[in-house]
């Protein structure tokens, strides 16, 4: 683990190979990152529906998408993702023998989040009227079954799209788009500090660094050898 002062050396080793007008895009895309709202995936099975959701939090500027993997395997499909896994923090839940649902929520009320599962049951509240004043963590359930029974009964709040026609439910990446659609421009203009810590900022943007700079790893090495630092280095892989 690498102290504050050898990150802070690190970033600014990178820098010298970052344009200035990446970095400043760099910065841009910081500036706008929370992880006052953030996604769960239950039990996706098809790659392109996992991949779309994961590309648009991306693209809406949440930081962290958390990934339940009980009964299916996170795969990927790269032509959907257009890079976007890069730039977010994956939290997978896959351990073996245990329930991977409970796993998340636990590490996600630990951090302080309201659990939201979306539901098409007419009982549900509708996303209009969700308040984001808190901490949520909006879950998305599988393409076949929706979300889990432990995650029926374990939520703080079940939540609907309103529909007005006569399919029941929507594709997985649309709810999750239209999700995000409804709630981040609540956030964004609330007076709620949504926005990432200055540490975590410290701590995204070297490891945006290490993505943007080709061989980071070796010049990382490189570099903390020079320091006397014996830390293995991070690939940026």
């Amino acid at each position: 683990m690498l102290s504050s002062e050898h990150r802070q050396l690190l970033t600014d080793h990178f820098a010298q190979y970052i344009s200035d007008h990446k970095k400043e895009f760099i910065t841009r895309v910081l500036d706008q990152r929370t992880r006052h709202i953030t996604m769960v995936m239950e039990n996706i099975y098809q790659s392109q529906n996992a991949s779309a959701v994961v590309r648009t939090c991306e693209c809406m500027g949440l930081q962290d998408v958390h990934i339940i993997e009980d009964q299916s395997k996170y795969q990927t499909n790269i032509k959907v993702l257009k890079g976007s896994n890069k730039w977010l923090d994956l939290i997978r839940y896959k351990n073996k023998n245990i329930n991977n649902s409970e796993a998340c929520f636990n590490a996600l009320r630990e951090k302080g989040y309201k659990i939201i599962v979306t539901d098409p049951s007419p009982e549900c509240i509708s996303i209009d009227e969700v308040s984001v004043n808190e901490k949520m963590a909006i879950v998305m359930g599988n393409e076949l079954n929706g979300i889990s029974s432990y995650a029926q009964q374990h939520c703080d709040l079940r939540v609907k799209i309103p529909m007005y026609g006569f399919t029941e439910s929507m594709n997985i990446s649309v709810s999750a788009a239209i999700c995000m659609n409804t709630l981040m421009p609540k956030l964004r203009n609330s007076s709620i500090g949504w926005q990432l810590s200055e540490e975590e900022k410290k701590d995204t943007r070297l490891q945006w660094f290490r993505k943007a700079v080709r061989k980071s790893d070796i010049i990382e090495r490189e570099f903390l050898s020079k320091l006397g630092v014996s830390t293995v280095s991070k690939s940026n892989s």
